[in-house]
């Protein structure tokens, strides 16, 4: 089984691709749905917890055979809410991407934070 990729970075606009690219060379194939969920979770970091925010990503396979994402930042006092955005606004639809892409996902609080998971089905397309 391949290892765990980790990254342990500060949430910055900037890192939103280098992360989409990592997750993209570590499972070395096209991976759209993946990158889509690192994209919003890691995101949302930037717009509701800060910018700079120190963030720990992960991506692993798990044993019944799908791809596990976690993002982890300190503040346990963000909690995420999935909204219902109008049709002309132009955010609040990160939760329901994650929500339509993700086989499942949740939040984990701990005394240094929160993890958010996503497990999506792997090969792609399965």
């Amino acid at each position: 089984m391949t290892p765990p990729l980790t990254l342990e970075l500060p949430a910055l606009p900037k890192a939103v691709s280098e992360v989409r690219r990592a997750v993209r060379e570590h499972l070395g194939v096209p991976c759209p749905e993946v990158q889509l969920c690192a994209s919003e979770l890691l995101s949302n970091v930037i717009r509701h917890v800060g910018e700079g925010t120190p963030v720990t990503v992960r991506l692993l396979r798990t044993s019944d055979g799908l791809v596990r994402l976690e993002v982890s930042d300190p503040d346990a006092h963000a909690w995420l809410v999935a909204r219902h955005p109008a049709e002309d606004d132009e955010s609040g639809r990160g939760l329901l991407l994650l929500d339509a892409v993700a086989l499942r996902w949740g939040v984990w609080l701990t005394a240094a934070g929160k993890t958010v998971w996503a497990e999506l089905p792997w090969p792609p397309g399965r």
